[in-house]
């Protein structure tokens, strides 16, 4: 999937980043699919998601789990910061077997890893190949490492600006601010423990 190809950062800060997603492929196996959305849902909860949602409604910041499992449709995504939660959630989906297709986005290497401890082989590989055109009028590389955690463009490079600001000024933890930009993230890959940690780098500064 392509909005979450794009996220930017060290391999260090990038290690503590997956996102789960799954979604039917339109005129084949989309009859019914909502329930099998909702179980995949159940079983990312069951390893503590950073996050979680629903392309259509929002994100576990905006809205209630329950209601993030009742508008299951279409995509539904987790984030989670660590790679052992990641395998383990392939290992349930592959027993549950519920006939979606899966998306695991992260450093390659480390997604290979987790699927071949959970008894899988990736079917298809995407790479991002960077930002082409006028980059001299892009945000920071910092701004940019949180913003692009957003894979439709709705997280402000102003608001974590001032975000940061907050958090100099003491008025907010990190993890506060990165709380106050994950709900502008509609479908839910926004990570909001890497977030807090790029934030407080910022502040720092």
């Amino acid at each position: 999937m392509t909005h979450s190809l794009h996220r930017r950062g060290t391999a260090e800060s990038l290690s503590g980043d997956y996102v789960v997603l799954s979604l039917p492929a339109v005129g084949i196996n989309d009859d019914g699919h909502d329930p099998k959305l909702r179980e995949f849902l159940r079983i990312a909860l069951r390893h503590n998601p950073v996050n979680i949602g629903q392309i259509n409604l929002g994100n576990m910041y905006s809205h209630t789990i329950e209601e993030i499992l009742d508008a299951a449709h279409g995509i539904v995504h987790a984030v989670f910061d660590n790679p052992q939660a990641v395998t383990e959630v392939l290992k349930e989906l592959k027993e549950a077997n519920l006939g979606q297709s899966v998306v695991v986005s992260g450093i390659f290497e480390k997604v290979d890893e987790c699927a071949e401890k959970a008894g899988l082989k990736h079917h298809t590989a995407n790479f991002s190949l960077g930002i082409w055109g006028k980059t001299e009028k892009l945000p920071s590389n910092d701004i940019l490492e949180v913003i692009t955690m957003c894979g439709h463009a709705m997280v402000s490079a102003n608001l974590v600006t001032t975000m940061v600001d907050e958090i100099k000024a003491g008025r907010k933890t990190p993890e506060e601010a990165a709380k106050v930009l994950a709900p502008q993230c509609a479908c839910g890959i926004f990570n909001p423990t890497r977030a807090a940690k790029l934030l407080a780098v910022m502040a720092n500064k």
